[in-house]
């Protein structure tokens, strides 16, 4: 039996509480790890880049099966989904320890790097599973733009605030301390959903042709056979690796271009409580603008707040606390909009209840591959430049600067270009 949305506090605490956990293992896995191998195990950047990029990749192609599988498991009802999220779930708590607490014998040489690949692959699926399932529950649970700008900024501010406490708590309790608190929110957030809405069920039709009787696409296929998701696939990739980029280098431009790491929670917090916050603001401003406006709204912002930063030198920790907040503010947007965008692209194609899986399937790729290209051709282009962690060269910490704010704002203003052209301008075609 199905419970539909009320649009509830309580109800969306129930599906948006396990957004809170995954965090753990999204933004602040991929700040805090490369830092905390390239210190603490002196990996270098451009061997940590390379690794990086092939463990992103190889998960991120398996995201559109682990989608057309959450499809699956959905045929079966919501029990089905919350018996793989169980399972999921602990591979993932094991994996995440691991990750930051190698054994004595793999600490060094290529023992560690065989270790972080490994371990890296285990959590990241066994992340995905979890996100995908999550993402496709919410995007069932259908509405209007409104309603799914407020289910997906439930999930994403949870989420959030998951960033928050996984970018604070290392500074403040430690590694193990952060690794157990996962563990206990991911119980938690697994136990909140099985009592959270649940989305009705529809069955996925065999892919036949209409007019020749035979096969066309496997369900994974269908996303790609839909032009109004490879268009705001295509703007979600570039934004993405505009996000991406800055994610990945910020503990890098804290510590030796405004030299002061004492201040790395602030920063942190700042940045993820405003993303938080603001999340409401853009229920808000979709209700007036719509979803692509607003989402075009935010990129300017963001693309604002980089110019600022690329000003930025030693000692400026006050002004970049400002560029914290402005940016944190615009990922709100980033966070909250696209995925409300896309649960309308799957209504619209008539694959509402069947195909939700699929779709975030891709949407997962899209990510984690944004992720990979920010690690595997940002760190090593900053090697190539002369700059490593702690250098204080001034070319060096040019070339930084350059990589942590100007490309992200190229980025971003190629994205914010493609989403006018290729979906408000025609927003007939979407």
């Amino acid at each position: 039996m199905t419970r539909a949305w009320s649009g509830s506090v309580g109800d969306g605490l129930r599906y948006g509480a396990l957004g809170l956990p995954l965090a753990f293992v999204a933004l602040p896995l991929y700040v805090l790890l490369p830092n905390h191998y390239a210190s603490t195990f002196g990996v270098e950047l451009g061997t940590l880049g390379a690794l990086l990029l092939g463990a992103r990749l190889l998960d991120a192609v398996a995201d559109p099966l682990i989608g057309s599988a959450v499809d699956r498991w959905f045929l079966r009802g919501a029990r089905g989904v919350l018996m793989a999220a169980v399972g999921a779930a602990l591979v993932l708590a094991l994996g995440f320890h691991g990750l930051f607490f190698p054994p004595a014998a793999a600490r060094q040489g290529p023992a560690l790097l065989l270790w972080c690949a490994g371990l890296l692959a285990v959590t990241y699926l066994s992340y995905s599973v979890l996100s995908v399932s999550h993402q496709a529950w919410g995007a069932r649970l259908g509405g209007g733009e409104a309603q799914r700008a407020r289910i997906v900024s439930w999930r994403e501010g949870l989420a959030l605030l998951g960033v928050l406490v996984a970018s604070v708590l290392p500074s403040l309790a430690g590694l193990a301390v952060s690794s157990a608190v996962f563990a206990g929110l991911l119980v938690l957030g697994v136990a909140l959903l099985m009592r959270a809405p649940q989305p009705a069920v529809s069955p996925v039709p065999s892919p036949v042709s209409s007019t020749t009787g035979t096969p066309t696409a496997l369900p994974w296929q269908t996303p790609l056979q839909t032009p109004a998701f490879r268009r705001l696939l295509a703007v979600y990739l570039v934004n993405g690796i505009a996000s991406a980029v800055p994610a990945t280098l910020v503990l890098f431009f804290i510590r030796d271009r405004l030299q002061q790491p004492s201040w790395e929670p602030l920063f942190l917090a700042s940045y993820f409580a405003a993303g938080a916050l603001s999340m409401p603001l853009w229920v808000r401003v979709v209700a007036r603008l719509g979803l692509a406006r607003a989402w075009l709204t935010g990129m300017a912002l963001a693309v604002a707040a980089f110019v600022w930063a690329a000003g930025l030198g030693a000692g400026d920790g006050v002004a970049f606390a400002a560029v914290c907040v402005a940016s944190g503010v615009a990922l709100g947007a980033d966070l909250a909009l696209p995925g409300a965008l896309l649960a309308g692209v799957i209504q619209r194609a008539g694959h509402g209840g069947r195909l939700e899986g699929a779709y975030f399937g891709w949407w997962n790729f899209a990510t984690k591959l944004n992720l990979a290209l920010a690690a595997g051709i940002a760190l090593p282009l900053l090697e190539v430049f002369g700059y490593a962690p702690g250098s204080r060269d001034a070319d060096a910490l040019q070339a930084l600067t350059l990589a942590y704010c100007l490309l992200p704002c190229v980025l971003k203003l190629l994205a914010a270009a493609l989403l006018w052209w290729r979906w408000i301008r025609s927003p007939e075609e979407t």
